[in-house]
């Protein structure tokens, strides 16, 4: 497509932030944020011009990914927030209330800004200095000896973000479960430079948040499977079951040529070609003593029949999402071509069973010793889910962040409050 226009080099634009018109605009996020913040703090539904669902939620990182910014220095701002979310997870709406409240307060000074900056930077040492100090008084060490201080830190998570739609013996049955998932992704025995495991999280809409549960494992949706029927699976001489993990498409699909060109010699079928290859790779992987066959995409019906008749699950349709924890805990490596299949990229499964939850049916993969679990996720409705996903995220991430530094600052306002009088007196 030609160009309209020709292109024109980028324009810069110098203004200041004394503007009405950033005033205006700076003082509605502020006021949009802050109306999320505390125990008080209302709910936000979000809706694009454009249509799509509305999201209802107090989460900052619901927010303002869901808010267009035009103005310059208020994106500049958001993406700062967005990134200290990206790497924290928490405190979300203070970080960006702050920085609306100290740019409001900046510009009702008669000061250079120069000298801004130098007073930014001071108060922002001294917070720093002191927070990291044995003196602070509103640090908390975390002890993972003790259940009940992590309870603790999980709880509070949870407890703050509303259209969750939690009372308390669902907190407490969450905040246990979230415990328990993030237990286990830590690795046995523990290493100086150990690797984190993954929990995923497995989403049940419709049911009682109790009905959520941890399985150690990966769960794969497999609306195909019977649960009337037990699984009969081929095992090795070990007593374990072989996995070939697939993350191309075994549908019998002519290859794509882009723009080249395919020469077919008369009485030559591609589909059948197609087909013949995959039946070689379905006799390959028999003869391999495979068990499972998980695919990233689809499988083709006649390879699933010959994989079934041969005692081989087949499970397509896996997603890429999980490809990642699949090979890292079966310790198989995804084969990206159907013409080429080597027996050392193959992984290893202690068992594989069905799991069934409301109306949908899983294939549950038992690892035999991994740090890769599923969360699996209930919840009353759509709009609770969607909240509470954040939420279980952001308390697992904060989890994560504690063996790093074990250390957590009190809420509800005591430790600005703490801060507050510390700078004033210092």
């Amino acid at each position: 497509m030609s160009r309209l226009e020709a292109k024109k080099p980028p324009l810069l634009v110098r203004e200041p932030l004394t503007k009405d018109a950033f005033s205006q605009r700076l003082s509605l996020l502020r006021g949009m944020l802050r109306s999320c913040y505390g125990p008080a703090g209302r709910l936000k539904q979000l809706h694009n011009g454009v249509g799509g669902c509305v999201c209802t939620t107090s989460h900052s990182s619901a927010v303002l990914s869901r808010l267009c910014v035009s103005q310059p220095a208020l994106r500049v701002l958001t993406a700062s927030v967005q990134n200290h979310l990206s790497r924290f997870s928490d405190c979300g709406l203070f970080t960006a209330v702050l920085c609306c409240s100290l740019v409001e307060t900046f510009r009702s000074l008669n000061v250079a800004t120069c000298t801004i900056v130098k007073i930014s930077k001071h108060l922002l040492s001294l917070c720093m200095g002191y927070l990291s100090s044995e003196a602070c008084g509103c640090r908390v060490p975390v002890d993972f000896s003790s259940l009940e201080t992590l309870l603790c830190l999980v709880r509070s998570v949870l407890t703050s973000k509303p259209a969750c739609m939690l009372n308390k013996p669902e907190v407490d049955h969450l905040a246990m479960l979230i415990l328990k998932a993030f237990m286990l992704t830590v690795p046995s025995p523990a290493e100086a430079n150990a690797i984190l495991g993954k929990c995923l999280i497995v989403p049940v809409k419709g049911r009682r948040v109790v009905d959520s549960t941890v399985l150690p494992g990966l769960l794969i949706e497999a609306p195909e499977i019977q649960l009337a029927k037990p699984l009969t699976v081929k095992r090795t001489s070990s007593k374990l079951i072989k996995i070939a993990v697939f993350c191309v498409s075994m549908a019998g699909d002519i290859p794509n040529t882009e723009e080249g060109s395919v020469t077919v010699h008369r009485g030559i079928s591609l589909e059948m070609s197609e087909l013949d290859q995959l039946l070689k790779v379905g006799k390959q992987l028999v003869d391999d003593e495979v068990g499972l066959v998980v695919c990233q995409k689809v499988i083709h019906p006649s390879l699933k029949q010959y994989l079934k008749d041969n005692h081989v699950i087949a499970v397509d349709r896996a997603g890429l999402s999980l490809m990642e924890p699949l090979s890292r805990m079966t310790g198989s490596n995804p084969i990206a071509s159907i013409h080429l299949l080597s027996p050392g990229c193959y992984g290893s499964l202690k068992d594989v069973c069905v799991e069934s939850f409301a109306s949908k049916h899983f294939v549950h993969l038992i690892p035999t010793d991994t740090a890769v679990c599923s969360l699996v996720l209930c919840n009353r409705n759509e709009t609770a889910w969607d909240e509470l996903k954040r939420a279980c995220e952001t308390a697992e991430h904060v989890l994560q962040l504690t063996i790093k530094e074990p250390l957590a600052l009190l809420g509800g306002g005591c430790t600005e409050t703490h801060l507050a009088s510390y700078i004033r007196h210092k």
